[in-house]
């Protein structure tokens, strides 16, 4: 039995693959038959290992590509942990695309099986719902980036549009989020009755609504300022404060009220 490279230049196929084509053939070959070396986690110097690092200077020392190192636990034959995380968020497009991504997205990537991309999924899950109230800590609205504490993590990654209506009470704390609609936000499509239901359902007494543009330029449309009259309109009528109208984007977040935009 020949080396793979000979019994393969034997075959007809590979002679009709071009100078370049076997050269390049030739080298996976090598490679397959003689690895490169790659350093293990245990080969770095203790103190720059991921998990060293967290415990010795706290998480948020620790690079992206460190923080899915210690959730992936290990990496490949020929890639560590470290180096499977920096190739992951690259191919994901970083922290933005991967909370974006699908497990079975996730599972396209070379070293990423079910069980890791599970874990990645549900860590996300775990800092969307984190992010999301905590009804032991009820967060007061007071400010546009109030509101971006409480939903903006989430609803800046969204790919569609989405309406929400946060619930206060008298203390202008967050009793609730209601998402109303998801979709195309305009005034065509949108019921006022749909958008105050939950705060009269629950007796809450003040609104928020917060809804993202995609695109990520939170600067109000003519749509938005029509949308707005009108829900400010219909709530002064059924005894309800409208506080603010906010939308998320990737560039920040705009208050509708402070531009005096349907109020």
């Amino acid at each position: 039995i020949g080396c793979p490279a000979i019994v393969s230049a034997q075959n007809p196929s590979f002679k009709a693959l071009t100078q370049s084509e076997q050269i390049d053939y030739y080298r996976d070959m090598a490679e397959q038959l003689n690895p490169r070396y790659s350093p293990t986690i245990r080969d770095m110097a203790v103190s720059d290992r991921p998990r060293e690092r967290l415990r010795d200077n706290g998480p948020q020392a620790l690079s992206n590509a460190e923080l899915f190192a210690i959730l992936l636990g290990a990496g490949t034959r020929g890639e560590n942990v470290l180096q499977l995380s920096n190739r992951m968020l690259v191919e994901l497009d970083g922290l933005s695309g991967m909370s974006k991504t699908t497990r079975e997205e996730i599972c396209q990537i070379h070293g990423i099986g079910e069980a890791k991309a599970s874990q990645i999924i549900a860590a996300f899950e775990l800092g969307r719902r984190t992010a999301s109230l905590n009804p032991e800590s009820r967060p007061t609205i007071t400010c546009a980036d109030d509101v971006k504490n409480v939903v903006g993590a989430e609803m800046t990654n969204l790919d569609q549009e989405q309406l929400r209506v946060l619930l206060l009470n008298n203390k202008h704390e967050v009793m609730g989020v209601d998402t109303i609609y998801q979709g195309t936000v305009n005034s065509a499509s949108i019921r006022v009755a749909e958008i105050l239901r939950p705060a009269i359902r629950k007796n809450c007494p003040a609104i928020v609504i917060v809804h993202n543009h995609p695109s990520g330029d939170p600067t109000p449309s003519p749509e938005d300022v029509l949308v707005t009259r009108r829900i400010n309109q219909s709530a002064q009528l059924m005894d309800i404060d409208l506080l603010d109208h906010i939308i998320v984007g990737h560039r920040g977040v705009v208050s509708m009220k402070s531009r005096q935009l349907g109020f």
